[in-house]
C-alpha cells in the first residue's frame, strides 16, 4: 500500500504509467531448468546470452541481508546516477517544481535537474558543511519537491548527523535524498535506520566506493517499497548488465574482504592527516567521514600543476561555492600514501 505523502508526491504520469514487460518480467524463475524460447535470445549458451533478471532478486536478496532491510526496498541502477535520474523523473513534473541543493555538493544533483527541466534553489552549507537548518526550511515553497544531502558530503567529506536530517524529514512535506555514497568510511549511523519511520525518505549509497566496483557502475537506492515498485515501473528493463550482477554477488560473499579494506582506508585517512598539516603550503584540512581529505592550500593550481608534474592526480574544488584554494585528495594504497607525503616534501616550498 502506497503511503498517503508519497501518493500525494508522485508525479501523476507516473501513476498512471502501464510499464513495459519484458520476457524476463513474465517468466521469472531464471534458475529454472527449461527451454527458453520467449526472449529471442541466441541459444548457444556462452554464459551470458541470455538476458540478465530485471529485478536483479538474487543480488536484491544478498545485499539486503548486508544492509540490514528487505529485498523489496531496493533498487539497483546503472551507477547512482541512473538512481539520481529516476528520482527526478518518478516526482518532480519538469517546468513546474524545485530542487533544494545544498552546495558545495555533488555536481550531478545540478546537471539532472536542469536535464530534466526542473528549476534548483539553493541553501549553501555552513562554515563547517553543515546544513543550515533554519535557512532550508525558510526557502521551501509550495513547489519544492525533493532536498538533496550529500552525507558524509562530497566535496568536504563531514557526514551530517541523523538529528539534522530528522529535522529535515519533520520539517518539510516532501522527498528527502540522503546520498551516502561514502557512508562505509563513516562513524555516523547510516539513514537506512530511519526508513521504517519516514516514507518520504529515500537513501542512495553506491558499489563504487567502499565495494571498490566502481568500473561496474552499480547504484543503490533503499526507499518504502511502494517508491521502489514505482521506480521499477519507469526503468530500463535490463538496466543492471549480468555481469555487473555477478561481480556484486561474489563482492558481497566476500564482505570480509570489503571491510578489511575499508578498515585500513580509515587508518591511512587518519595517518594521512597528521602527517599532511606538517606542511606549509598546506593551510588546514577539513575533518572527513569519508575515504578522502579536503585541503586548504596557498594557492591551488600552482600546488595542483606541482603535483600532476610530479605524477600525482589530485582533484581542485577551488571554483566549488566555500572552497577557494581547496585541493581533494583521495586515500590511496599505504604505498601510494608514502610516495604522496614524499612528494609533498619536494614542493613545500
Amino acid at each position: 500500500m502506497t503511503p498517503a505523502i508519497i501518493d500525494q508526491l508522485l508525479r501523476p504520469m507516473v501513476k498512471s504509467l502501464a510499464p513495459y514487460r519484458s520476457a524476463r518480467d513474465e517468466f521469472e524463475d531464471f534458475e529454472a531448468q527449461k527451454i527458453f524460447l520467449d526472449a529471442n535470445e541466441n541459444p548457444f549458451g556462452d554464459g551470458i546470452n541470455r538476458y540478465p533478471d530485471p529485478l536483479q532478486r538474487k543480488l536484491k536478496r544478498a545485499l539486503a541481508k548486508v544492509k540490514g532491510v528487505q529485498p523489496e526496498q531496493i533498487l539497483l541502477g546503472n551507477g547512482s546516477d541512473e538512481v539520481l535520474d529516476l528520482i527526478f523523473r518518478t516526482f518532480c513534473e519538469p517546468g513546474a517544481e524545485e530542487v533544494l541543493l545544498l552546495p558545495p555538493t555533488y555536481g550531478m544533483y545540478g546537471v539532472l535537474a536542469k536535464l530534466n527541466n526542473i528549476q534548483i534553489k539553493e541553501v549553501p552549507l555552513n562554515q563547517d558543511f553543515l546544513p543550515d537548518i533554519n535557512g532550508i526550511l525558510t526557502a521551501i515553497s509550495a513547489t519544492t519537491k525533493i532536498i538533496f544531502v550529500c552525507s558524509p558530503n562530497n566535496p568536504s567529506g563531514n557526514a551530517v548527523p541523523l538529528e539534522l536530517i530528522k529535522t529535515l524529514l519533520d520539517g518539510f512535506n516532501g522527498i528527502v535524498v540522503v546520498d551516502e555514497a561514502y557512508v562505509d568510511f563513516s562513524e555516523e549511523e547510516s539513514a537506512l535506520s530511519l526508513l521504517k519511520d519516514y516514507p518520504q525518505l529515500l537513501v542512495c549509497q553506491t558499489f563504487s566506493k567502499a565495494y571498490g566496483l566502481a568500473g561496474i557502475r552499480l547504484g543503490m537506492c533503499f526507499a518504502h517499497p511502494s517508491v521502489i515498485d514505482y521506480f521499477n515501473k519507469i526503468k530500463p528493463p535490463y538496466n543492471v548488465n549480468a555481469l555487473s550482477q555477478e561481480q556484486a554477488l561474489a563482492r558481497l560473499a566476500d564482505y570480509k574482504t570489503v571491510q578489511e579494506q575499508v578498515g585500513l582506508l580509515i587508518e591511512e585517512r587518519k595517518k594521512l592527516d597528521k602527517a599532511l598539516i606538517q606542511f606549509d603550503f598546506i593551510v588546514k584540512i577539513y575533518p572527513s567521514d569519508a575515504n578522502f581529505l579536503l585541503m586548504v592550500v596557498d594557492d591551488a593550481d600552482k600546488r595542483y600543476n606541482q603535483f600532476l608534474a610530479a605524477g600525482v592526480v589530485l582533484r581542485n574544488r577551488s571554483r566549488l561555492q566555500g572552497c577557494k584554494n581547496t585541493l581533494r585528495v583521495t586515500v590511496g594504497t599505504p604505498e601510494e600514501n608514502s610516495n604522496f607525503i614524499e612528494i609533498c616534501k619536494t614542493i613545500d616550498q
